[in-house]
Parts: C-alpha cells; sequence; structure tokens
C-alpha cells in the first residue's frame, strides 16, 4: 500500500497518472451516524467492508449497502435471515441471495475471472451452510473454489478419493462439527495449508462446537490453524489470502 507520498512523487515522476493515482488514493470513510464504513478496506486488504447482518435493522443495513455501491463497492452480506433476505431485496431488487451460505450479494461491476484453486471440505452434510460461506467468501476474493461435500471420518475411503484435487489447491478449508476429526486427516494427506472450522453441529457433550474446537486446536498434525466455531467467512478469507500470495508467486 503506498503512501500519499510516494503516490504524488510517482506522479511527479512520470510514472503514474493522475487518473491512476486518484484510483489509489485512500476514500473518506463513510458516516452513516450509527455506523462508520470503510471505504478504504478494498484497497488494503482486497475485499470490501462487509455487512454482519446479525443485530442490525432492515433499515441500517440498506444505508450501509447504500453507502458502499455510492462508493462504487461491490456488497457482501453475511448470515442473513430469510426474512432479513426477502425484506432487503425489496429494497435493493438487484441483491443476489445465496441460500445455502445465508447471505447477499451484489456486484457493481464485471467480476474478474477466479485464479488459482481453494478446496472447502465438509465432514457431513449438515456442515454445509458454513463451508458455503466459506466458498461464498473465498470467491469473492478472487478464488477458483472447488467444494468436497460429506466426506468426513465415518468412512474415511471418500476423502482418499480426492486427494488428488486436495493437493491441487493452494488452501484448503476443512469444515467439520461432531469430534472434529477431518482436519488432521487431512492435513496428513496433504502439503497445502489447511483451515479447520468447528461447527456447532453435534449431539450434549459436543458443547455447541466446543468439543471439535479443542481438536482441532489439539491436533497433532503441523500446518494446520484454526478459525472459531462457524466461522466460515474468516477461513474464506484465510484461505483467499494464502490463494492471493500463490497466484502472485505464480
Amino acid at each position: 500500500m503506498r503512501t500519499l507520498r510516494q503516490l504524488l512523487e510517482e506522479v511527479a515522476a512520470g510514472r503514474l497518472s493522475i487518473a491512476e493515482a486518484e484510483r489509489l488514493l485512500p476514500a473518506p470513510d463513510g458516516e452513516l451516524g450509527f455506523a462508520t464504513i470503510d471505504r478504504d478496506r478494498l484497497r488494503r486488504r482486497g475485499l470490501p467492508e462487509v455487512i454482519y447482518a446479525p443485530g442490525k435493522t432492515v433499515d441500517r443495513i440498506v444505508r450501509i449497502m447504500r453507502d458502499l455501491i455510492e462508493a462504487e463497492q461491490d456488497v457482501f452480506v453475511t448470515r442473513v435471515t430469510a426474512e432479513q433476505a426477502q425484506a432487503l431485496r425489496s429494497e435493493v431488487p438487484e441483491l443476489v441471495h445465496h441460500a445455502d451460505a445465508r447471505a447477499l450479494t451484489l456486484d457493481i461491476g464485471p467480476r474478474k475471472e477466479p485464479v488459482g484453486c481453494v478446496a472447502v471440505v465438509t465432514a457431513g452434510t449438515s456442515d454445509i451452510p458454513v463451508a458455503a460461506e466459506a466458498a461464498l467468501t473465498a470467491a469473492r476474493m478472487g478464488a477458483r473454489v472447488e467444494r468436497i461435500d460429506d466426506v468426513g471420518v465415518a468412512g474415511l475411503h471418500r476423502i482418499v478419493k480426492h486427494v488428488k484435487t486436495l493437493r491441487r489447491a493452494r488452501a484448503v478449508v476443512v469444515v467439520a462439527g461432531m469430534e472434529g476429526a477431518l482436519p488432521s486427516v487431512v492435513g496428513g494427506l496433504i502439503d497445502r495449508p489447511v483451515i479447520a472450522v468447528p461447527t456447532s453441529v453435534g449431539y450434549g457433550a459436543h458443547l455447541d462446537g466446543l468439543a471439535p474446537l479443542l481438536a482441532m486446536l489439539n491436533t497433532c498434525v503441523p500446518g494446520i490453524s484454526v478459525v472459531n466455531i462457524d466461522n466460515g467467512f474468516g477461513a474464506g478469507v484465510a484461505a483467499a489470502m494464502i490463494n492471493r500470495v500463490g497466484e502472485k508467486d505464480a
């Protein structure tokens, strides 16, 4: 990220056009009273500010969305309920509802071709909503995503069939509830970064995701990182950033 002085020096030296320098300048924050929109996040991080829907009224979500649209940035709303999605789409019909990922998106312009490869794996079908959030997030950050669902440790032969795909990926997100064993299995089979996501799927002593979280944190397989319970969004961002570094090195 260039400083203002560096931008001015490049313009003065003729290495950068005024139009390009203007595009690279940090955007001012959007002040809405109840929220301060970080319009410069796209330049700094490669992903615009994302709207987390729980706890927000439809009106406030709409106002944040319109601020982003005015700043010519894509819209990504996470963890929307079906009721919120219906209400928001009535206000902004261009929104796309990704029901499996519990998300809404709106693209301001054409999207670039996806690059690299991020694999998103689930232990069971109940883990799919969290995995879908991870996959959509990584895709929003420019990654080509491959999904592998329902390959948990109750039938280990299922994951073995996909080892070639996993080894081709630049990063692998593994989503699992119950005892949370699948990330360790995957990590022991491949030489790629593994991002483990515990889910709140399981019976009593599973403790709403605490059991798989602890299992993943205590893995004996090196190279596995763990995000918080049900945090598909965080896993998708991490995987996409790894994928992006791989693209630069390719």
